[in-house]
């Protein structure tokens, strides 16, 4: 039973202030999932504190556990395309539908991301020997764009979206060694073993994906990034961009980490890449 199905049945249950709530949420799903719990709040006529307690009433763990569990619920777009999308949406239909959608989802993302976890992975990728990036399919490309931005931090950077080459490269891996592997699902068979190598060879193992997934449980760390997006009947659009700015955050959190000296460094870095461009005209 998904989330507005378990609404409707408890209809008769609530409390006057909590079917408000739900009086709002069943008239207009897809206007929720958007809302901050300020708006919400502010349309059924009720407290913020109303609101959290609808929500934990639904088993959920507060309002953006339950926008998570109401995104899921309205999965019912085009497969293979997007879940938001409508087969006869047109150009700016489906196009404002894409942009509120990822904006939504990284909103979550963002508060579903522990930054006692995020801080820990700063400090091993700070002191790695060497780091390595590792995704296949739309997962590939974020790692690719990890080695882009960690390759000029004067580290030892290495990214492959080829199976066998990930495999020799873990098994190659050691102690003091941070291996990076990215997966939405986590459930990736190869990505999973090789994760396994990674460990077995004493290297750190960091998983960008799913929380209790086969490959989560085989990294040492787990940035779990909460995004209400099945991959497995829709194109990977929303994850894709929470993984993209999770790698922001640990790129940027190394360049703070390394001090001022490090910064003086990337400019010069930047400042030689300068010729290789045009003059900006303003």
């Amino acid at each position: 039973m998904n989330i507005l199905e378990k609404i409707a049945n408890e209809l008769e249950t609530f409390s006057k202030s909590e079917r408000k709530v739900a009086d709002v949420i069943l008239s207009s799903p897809e206007t929720v999932i958007h809302a901050s719990i300020a708006a919400l709040a502010k349309q059924a006529n009720i407290s913020e504190p109303t609101v959290n307690r609808f929500c934990r009433r639904l088993d959920t763990k507060g309002y953006p556990d339950f926008k998570l569990h109401l995104a899921q619920s309205l999965a019912n777009g085009t497969p293979y395309v997007n879940r938001h999308v409508d087969e006869n949406d047109s150009a700016e239909e489906y196009t404002s539908k894409i942009f509120e959608s990822t904006m939504a989802n990284l909103e979550l993302a963002r508060k579903s991301l522990d930054s006692s976890t995020i801080n820990r992975s700063v400090d091993l990728l700070t002191q790695a020997n060497k780091i390595s990036f590792f995704g296949l399919g739309a997962s590939a490309v974020v790692a690719h764009d990890a080695q882009n931005k960690f390759f000029r931090f004067n580290v030892p950077v290495v990214y492959f979206d080829d199976i066998l080459m990930q495999r020799m490269s873990a098994i190659n891996s050691c102690q003091g060694d941070v291996v990076v592997v990215i997966s939405h699902t986590g459930r990736t068979k190869s990505l999973v073993d090789v994760a396994s190598l990674a460990r077995e060879n004493d290297a750190t193992v960091i998983g960008i994906t799913t929380a209790g997934s086969p490959l989560a449980k085989e990294c040492n760390i787990v940035l779990s990034v909460e995004v209400a997006e099945d991959t497995d009947l829709y194109m990977p659009m929303a994850s894709r961009i929470a993984q993209l700015t999770l790698i922001d955050c640990l790129a940027t959190g190394f360049t703070l980490r390394r001090g001022t000296k490090f910064r003086d460094n990337l400019k010069k870095v930047k400042d030689s890449l300068r010729s290789s461009r045009f003059e900006r005209k303003d």
